[in-house]
């Protein structure tokens, strides 16, 4: 008989879960099992500070109270009808959130993937049924180092070979130009562009922020050559870089938004295609679809996590508390910081490889009970919940210094 979760240690459980579970993971040797706020407990009892947050899932911290009540009083009267049917829950989501973001229409989905998917065919749709693409060749622009999930199509046009070696054959209709490249991406667009699909921030490449002013030129472009921009706000969006959309920092409104991750409060899979009437008005009924997209229990914590944007206060703590990352950081160049990006709440911290790989880092830190993410070689991520005080945020600071010394 298996042991009861709570009766086995970290090893233990590291250990069993090698025989059943599929090895496309690799993560630090940390068994979680209590969560509140901005600390994390294994199953020994010892406590961690978040400083990753779910890849910003969790932006308003472990089971933020206003949360864990919209979902509990949710649980209590209704959970799931698909949309064959109507809920109670839905409008209201939809009205607020595309308040929020100033879009019109809201398409809801469950994962970033999902909304990711969601919006290749909707820019596809209006490419053949608003500007008259011809039938089946519609194409997108991507740009290089991109992050936008795991699906076939998604990683059919992913640089990261790991993501696609012994995947294929790929979807076609998309083409790869640089990032933070204007003239290369105007060159890439042509009468049978679609869209152009861009993060606002790279988050998986290293947090890589582009040039002041490339966003508002990506626009200025789409809409003179007379295609979409799509704006994948999955990870930089809600509250991350101390606005409520990354784009907000260049005052650009994009004909879509994708949204997911702190979307859904860390409770449940949340993501949504928010855009304009024209865009989102081409789908027709059983075009396009989702069982749960939209569910009651999804509304109720979405409709949640925007009445917490409406308040301004997390966009403020992003902000204000961004200013103590980067002076920390800042700080640490030379001692094994060899450079660092950040935006808000979110840095991508290049480390000495002579110091540590990521990875390396982040198993020192996790030692000093500090979590973070590496990613490619020696950068790490650094992204805590907006809930973080300055305090903590300054002690995760001082523990990496630590490491690195």
């Amino acid at each position: 008989m298996t042991a009861p979760a709570q009766t086995r240690s970290s090893a233990d459980l590291i250990r069993a879960e090698e025989p059943v579970l599929a090895h496309n993971y690799h993560p630090l040797p940390v068994v979680v099992s209590r969560a509140e706020g901005t600390w994390v407990e294994d199953v020994e009892g010892r406590r961690y500070l978040d400083m990753l947050a779910g890849y910003s899932a969790l932006n308003f911290g472990h089971r933020h109270p206003a949360l864990i009540e919209a979902a509990h009083a949710q649980l209590d009267r209704l959970t799931l009808t698909s949309r064959a049917f109507h809920n109670d829950r839905l409008a209201e989501f939809a009205e607020r959130l595309a308040a929020l973001t100033g879009q019109d229409m809201v398409l809801p989905m469950n994962t970033g993937a999902e909304a990711v998917e969601s919006g290749i065919k909707v820019a596809r749709k209006w490419a053949y049924d608003v500007k008259g693409v011809p039938a089946d060749q519609a194409t997108i622009v991507v740009a290089a180092d991109n992050f936008h999930g795991r699906t076939t199509t998604i990683v059919s046009f992913s640089t990261d070979e790991t993501a696609r070696q012994g995947f294929g054959p790929f979807t076609p209709g998309f083409r790869v130009v640089p990032y933070n490249d204007l003239p290369t991406l105007e060159a890439a667009i042509d009468e049978t562009t679609a869209a152009v699909l861009l993060e606002p921030i790279q988050g998986e490449a290293g947090v890589l922020i582009p040039d002041q002013g490339y966003l508002a030129g990506v626009r200025e472009l789409t809409t003179r050559k007379g295609c979409l921009f799509i704006a994948d706000e999955i990870q930089s969006g809600l509250g991350r870089t101390g606005r409520t959309l990354a784009v907000d920092h260049e005052s650009v409104v994009p004909d879509v938004l994708l949204l997911g991750k702190a979307l859904g409060g860390g409770i449940v899979p949340v993501s949504a295609v928010v855009g304009s009437r024209e865009v989102l008005g081409v789908l027709r009924p059983g075009e396009h679809g989702s069982t749960f997209g939209g569910n009651p229990l999804a509304a109720a914590v979405g409709t949640a996590v925007v009445e917490l944007l409406e308040t301004g206060e997390f966009q403020r703590r992003a902000t204000e508390l961004g200013v103590v990352l980067r002076g920390g950081l800042s700080a640490l160049l030379g001692k094994g910081v060899v450079g660092f990006r950040a935006r808000g709440l979110w840095a991508g911290v290049d480390v000495d490889p002579a110091v540590g790989t990521g990875r390396e880092i982040s198993r020192r830190l996790m030692r000093e009970g500090v979590l973070v993410k590496d990613t490619h070689g020696s950068t790490i991520r650094l992204a805590p919940p907006l809930t973080i005080t300055p305090e903590e945020l300054t002690g995760a600071l001082g523990a990496l210094e630590k490491v690195l010394g």
